[in-house]
């Protein structure tokens, strides 16, 4: 399953507008002519409008859309970062601001147009969020998008909703009895159902907290390729550079980098002494441990990152094969370690379903199931994934775990290490999923190892819910507020060896 972890730039940006309202209403009365229609230049907030409207409609991933969007309107630099915090800002607080604009929208915003209702939310979250935005270019700028688009009545109404929301501004606060799920649910913008859902997993401290760390811009954190090049080395190639860097305090292999831009473009990446990656996904190449010479399985490895990790640690020794069921994704993968200079891996296309038909039993050294998921635990780089999930889509991806498990499980060899990880934090899909598995397979046991790596979870509070972590635990689930990273699970199972 591959999963983007491109990070969302922080901030927004504070840009010149040119033109004025009076000027952007004699075009909009040009445009029955077409002329202006015409050669009007997409805007930060134009790009933005289009990808929310999509995503709305279509159910289109805002990362993938708002890459294609912003090559298409050619911006850049700072109209090109607004355009960005307007997408992942809207989306991210997207109940939120529908909570207040119904109190300025007389039939509600869920009556209008969907190109109307996006333009006043990316609008309203210019003017409630962002500090570096004057509000009344906001709202200029919202009138001038709906009189190209709409007409007047429609550009009269936007006009006038958010200059009541500028008079108002102050007095927007949610009430203070509220529920507790609820006023999660709207003071950090999730579904409320989710926030229930946390509150009774986690306990209502800790529901909070995710909730808030879900809504912060991911940092940047790249691996260091161990193979060419040490991580003190690295840091201290990018500090003279003038990066800003620190140590990762999650993987050995880690390190953040606070200024610098995408790393993914500078010569580092290129000449593969680098890659992208989150932090808390660096550790389950760690749990895995693959060692030199070994036969790995990646059961699910797009787009590569865990697998060619693994193949890093092997020292380029060994065999890693990469399975995944997309031939395209299968590409990214061998592209990867080609990147990386890794001559040990065998990148395959193919259902993980059917790898008990194409390997004999008791073939690998290590196995890693980086299974499907909810991926719950990546939210704050996909917002609209909140939005998105069900309950009923929880229940549907725990049934092709728990199959994936069963039919994997047999090509480990005795004495083996078989790794279920997962990018998400719902407890059926993660410590319920391996207690079930162990029930079925009483040849695998919990590794002795795990106990030591859940020292990694911080505590908090006096609930043994808090920290995401009970004494029983089976596997390493961290949380998005421990680290700032993804939120992830890891459990390090091994396989019983025969008796003689």
């Amino acid at each position: 399953m591959s999963r983007d972890k491109e990070s969302r730039p922080s901030g927004g940006a504070r840009v010149k507008h040119g033109g004025n309202a009076g000027a952007a209403s004699k075009a909009g009365q040009q445009g029955a002519k077409g002329g202006p229609r015409r050669q009007h230049k997409a805007s930060a907030r134009d790009t933005a409008l289009h990808v929310l409207t999509e995503v709305e409609q279509e159910g289109a991933y805002s990362n993938l859309l708002l890459n294609s969007a912003l090559q298409k309107s050619g911006l850049a630099g700072p109209e090109a970062g607004l355009a960005t915090e307007l997408v992942y800002g809207t989306i991210s607080r997207k109940n939120t601001i529908d909570y207040y604009l119904d109190q300025f929208v007389a039939k509600g915003v869920a009556k209008l147009q969907p190109w109307v209702r996006n333009l006043l939310r990316l609008s309203f979250y210019q003017i409630y969020y962002l500090d570096r935005i004057p509000p009344h270019a906001a709202v200029n700028e919202a009138v001038n998008i709906a009189k190209r688009r709409g007409h007047q009545g429609i550009s009269g109404m936007v006009n006038g909703v958010l200059r009541n929301v500028l008079r108002r501004k102050e007095e927007l606060k949610l009430p203070e009895d509220l529920p507790s799920a609820r006023r999660i649910a709207l003071e950090h913008s999730h579904p409320e159902w989710l926030v229930a859902r946390w509150v009774d997993q986690y306990g209502e401290e800790t529901a909070e907290a995710i909730c808030r760390a879900n809504n912060e811009s991911p940092p940047v954190s790249v691996r260091v390729n161990q193979t060419r090049i040490s991580r003190d080395q690295l840091m201290q190639q990018l500090e003279e550079q003038g990066l800003k860097v620190a140590a990762s305090k999650v993987s050995p292999d880690g390190i953040i980098v606070l200024s610098g831009g995408n790393m993914a473009l500078t010569a580092w990446y290129e000449d593969g002494l680098l890659s992208i990656q989150d932090e808390s996904s660096m550790l389950v190449a760690e749990a895995v441990k693959p060692e030199a010479g070994m036969k790995v399985l990646d059961c699910c490895a797009a787009p590569g990152g865990k697998t060619c990790h693994m193949a890093e640690r092997m020292n380029g020794s060994g065999e890693v094969f990469a399975n995944d069921i997309h031939p395209h994704k299968v590409k990214l993968i061998a592209d990867q370690a080609s990147r990386l200079h890794l001559g040990n891996v065998q990148a395959l296309a193919g259902d993980a379903m059917e790898l008990d038909k194409r390997y004999a039993p008791e073939s690998f050294d290590r196995i890693l199931l980086d299974a499907p998921c909810s991926g719950l635990g990546v939210i704050r780089r996909k917002p609209d994934l909140k939005w998105a999930k069900t309950p009923e889509d929880i229940a549907e991806i725990t049934s092709i775990q728990r199959d994936l498990l069963d039919r994997v499980s047999p090509l480990l060899k005795p004495g083996g290490v078989l790794v279920y990880s997962t990018c998400t934090i719902e407890p059926r899909e993660n410590e319920e999923m391996v207690r079930q598995f162990l029930d079925r397979h009483p040849d695998f046991e919990p590794a002795p190892e795990m106990a030591e790596w859940q020292r990694l979870v911080p505590e908090s509070g006096s609930d043994n819910r808090e920290n995401g972590m009970t004494p029983e635990a089976i596997g390493l689930q961290i949380l998005p507020q421990h680290y700032h990273s993804d939120g992830f699970y890891i459990a390090r199972l091994t396989k019983r060896a025969k008796l003689e």
